[in-house]
């Protein structure tokens, strides 16, 4: 039977992009909100620059010969920075994202782009040639597979592989600063309208799109927010917050959490390429992460690795499991290694 929440939140009727970045000329800080795990000195984006490279890319995709308005533009490639300017690019620009898992074999990869009918592929460069297997048996044309990396930030020289049998890189639809600084995204929408195609793993056969909302996504950014803040007797609470992304971006986890969820709270993100539970364990102590969002397989090895005990992991305070149930065994093994401090949450 249903369950009505104790708490309620007022839900914004309005697009995500509006949500998180208010508008194309409300001020943002040079805040860092997506910093790079590997390199976090140089290698980061702040609030202000999300939303410009956002904005540079849904100038460049709505000008663009290869794009309009309701397209699906795929996104094939493990955890990066321009991820987040990619997601938020497509969906400012009136596009529907979706990503691909990229461990995926080409006619995994060609099933999903025939499935999303998505008409551009941004594609890794060091899976390009799995790309262009897929978008060869998904019956798309070449000219539409741009090579993706993280290059281009800094407006670093871009590598000499943009014409890869006839594919372009990126870059070619990223609109200059000048130019897209005053671009505009629809601000008022339907709120049922799908904003990104988000895929299952597939259990019961081939993976599945879901069609998620600007609603969606809208409400729950502002009910998590709300759920981290209840019953908290400390007010520097956020203040001191720092995330890990190992999760994938082209999940809806990641998605929901790092990119819309963190924005939308001011907490800075340091962004993992992939999940390695060392590097996870090293990155949790050296940045003093506060929230940890995990799933299942991730909290077991919290509860039993070894190496758990080697790390300083005292400034976590929060944590989260979901995408999965989880048992409440697991949940007490790891509490108790982590000092007790807090109740694992699931989603």
């Amino acid at each position: 039977m249903p369950h009505k929440s104790r708490w309620t939140v007022p839900i914004p009727d309005c697009s995500l992009p509006t949500l998180m970045f208010k508008s194309p000329y409300h001020h943002l800080s040079d805040e860092k909100c997506l910093i790079d795990a590997t390199d976090p000195e140089r290698r980061y984006l702040t609030r202000r620059t999300l939303r410009l490279w956002s904005q540079r890319l849904a100038k460049g995709l709505t000008d663009s010969k290869y794009f309009s308005k309701g397209d699906r533009v795929l996104l094939f490639s493990g955890n990066d920075l321009m991820a987040a300017v990619v997601f938020m690019g497509v969906i400012c620009a009136g596009g529907i994202f979706t990503g691909a898992n990229p461990t995926f074999m080409p006619g995994e990869l060609a099933h999903q782009l025939r499935d999303s009918g998505a008409t551009l592929l941004f594609c890794a460069d060091g899976s390009i040639e799995t790309g262009i297997e897929a978008a060869n048996l998904a019956g798309l044309s070449l000219d539409r597979v741009f090579v993706f990396n993280s290059a281009i930030l800094g407006e670093a020289q871009l590598p000499m592989i943009s014409d890869i049998r006839g594919c372009q890189h990126w870059s070619n639809l990223v609109d200059s600063e000048d130019d897209a600084a005053h671009f505009s995204w629809t601000n008022l929408v339907d709120s049922t309208s799908t904003i990104a195609l988000n895929y299952s793993s597939g259990t019961t056969g081939v993976p599945k799109g879901v069609e998620i909302t600007h609603r969606n996504y809208v409400s729950n950014t502002v009910q998590v927010a709300q759920i981290t803040e209840n019953h908290r007797d400390d007010p520097n609470f956020t203040a001191r917050a720092r995330l890990l992304c190992f999760l994938p971006l082209y999940h809806a986890y990641g998605q929901t959490v790092f990119v819309a969820g963190a924005f939308y709270r001011h907490i800075p993100v340091y962004v993992m390429p992939k999940f390695d539970f060392i590097t996870m364990l090293d990155c949790v102590q050296k940045f003093r992460i506060t929230e940890l969002y995990v799933v299942p397989p991730m909290a077991v090895l919290m509860a039993k690795h070894a190496a758990v005990k080697n790390y300083d992991l005292s400034s976590i305070e929060y944590m989260v499991s979901g995408a999965a149930p989880l048992g409440r065994d697991v949940s007490a093994q790891v509490e108790k290694r982590l000092g007790n401090r807090f109740t694992i949450k699931q989603g």
